[in-house]
């Protein structure tokens, strides 16, 4: 398969960026800010355009070249990512960027540094990276990811060349999952075409959402839950319960995701020592092995996974009263529901809420998100949340 074949649903972009990486090299942009909502792969987008450039087959073979599974691993040293777990991308890892761009390529055409949520720079950081991104070294190019232009300083936006991601449909979405998702699931875990078309309407364009979706009964149900408890809000203690079971089910999720993640670390540590999964592991490789599952390491992804897990009830939160607002502006026929499922709950609720009382708690939503990001108690952040919901409270 071609390095284009992960990417969802843009194909307009991947011809775009065909034609580029075919062209002339000397009229090669050399920064570069790729944007799409959170789900559309811009990331994705920039590893493939990586791997494009740097391999010899311009990322056209039906079979990758090493070059390309090293550049989509991660593991190519011409090829630089920075990602972040944090609020904010600090300065000093944008000035260990700065010098590694200033390095000549070792063994590829170019050395490429790829930005995932260039978003999170603060100004003194983006005006650290400026200077390189308007002159760059001769053989570097610079990938910048960002949910949008303007999420981005204008300055950084007057010097890249950008490029505008869609949100992949529900289609794309659905044939993705069953042509690359399905096929490499445990037979117990593989899913139907009814599944994998709904995870994707339910993701609403959010790729790594809908795999979640499809490849995760539990994590389906849980939003299932959800979306019937908000609907079924009548009174404060409503709402408590239901901040309740959220938070815990939050726990639940984030604890079997880590142990999975660190079961198949472990694993592969295994595999590639040559270690059975019943040997001892040998005193030198001790150190290494110990620190898969090192408990203050765990303990910040699941927490850092827990918020995944309530932003992702936000998001399905807000699906309703966009449900609600299709309904109330006869739209359903054009846009359709995201949770057709629950058109009869959505359709009484449509009838008793204004068009502002619906504005309202997107708002009220839009807030709970802010005090999370704002590291709010998540318990306190949903009880006010969901009493804010509640009909006849605002």
């Amino acid at each position: 398969m071609s390095v284009w074949d992960s990417i969802v649903g843009q194909q307009a972009v991947v011809g775009q960026l065909q034609a580029i990486v075919s062209g002339d090299p000397k009229a090669l942009a050399q920064s570069w800010l790729i944007c799409g909502p959170p789900g559309s792969g811009r990331s994705n987008v920039a590893r493939a355009f990586a791997a494009a450039l740097e391999s010899p087959d311009r990322g056209l073979s039906d079979e990758p070249t090493n070059i390309t599974r090293q550049v989509l691993s991660g593991t190519h040293p011409d090829v630089t990512t920075l990602a972040t777990n944090k609020v904010t991308i600090g300065i000093d890892d944008v000035r260990q960027l700065i010098l590694t761009s200033e390095q000549m390529p070792s063994t590829a055409p170019w050395r490429i540094i790829i930005i995932e949520d260039v978003d999170r720079m603060l100004e003194r950081t983006t005006n650290v990276l400026l200077k390189e991104i308007e002159e760059p070294s001769p053989h570097t190019i610079w990938l910048l990811c960002a949910p949008s232009a303007q999420d981005v300083l204008p300055t950084i936006r007057s010097r890249t060349r950008i490029v505008n991601l869609a949100v992949p449909s529900t289609k794309a979405v659905a044939d993705y999952l069953m042509a690359s998702v399905n096929p490499a699931l445990p037979a117990e875990r593989q899913f139907d075409r009814h599944v994998a078309v709904r995870a994707a309407r339910l993701a609403e364009g959010h790729i790594g959402i809908a795999k979640l979706y499809a490849s995760d009964t539990q994590v389906m149900s849980d939003r299932d839950e959800l979306i019937v408890g908000l609907l079924g809000l009548r009174k404060a203690s409503d709402a408590v319960l239901l901040a309740d079971d959220l938070i815990d089910t939050a726990k639940s999720q984030a604890e079997a995701d880590v142990n999975r993640q660190t079961a198949a670390a472990e694993a592969d540590f295994r595999r590639i020592n040559g270690l059975g999964e019943q040997d001892r592991i040998p005193p030198k490789l001790r150190g290494a092995y110990n620190a898969i599952a090192k408990k203050d390491e765990i303990k910040r992804r699941a927490t850092r996974r827990s918020r995944d897990v309530l932003d992702r009830a936000l998001n399905s939160a807000a699906s309703i009263y966009r449900d609600i607002a299709v309904l109330q502006n006869n739209a359903e026929d054009a846009v359709g529901l995201i949770n057709m499922e629950n058109r009869t709950a959505i359709a009484e609720l449509s009838a008793r809420l204004s068009r502002q009382e619906v504005v309202d708690r997107l708002e009220a939503i839009t807030v709970a998100r802010k005090r999370l990001l704002g590291n709010g108690n998540p318990m306190l952040v949903f009880e006010a949340l969901f009493c804010a919901l509640i009909p006849g409270r605002l």
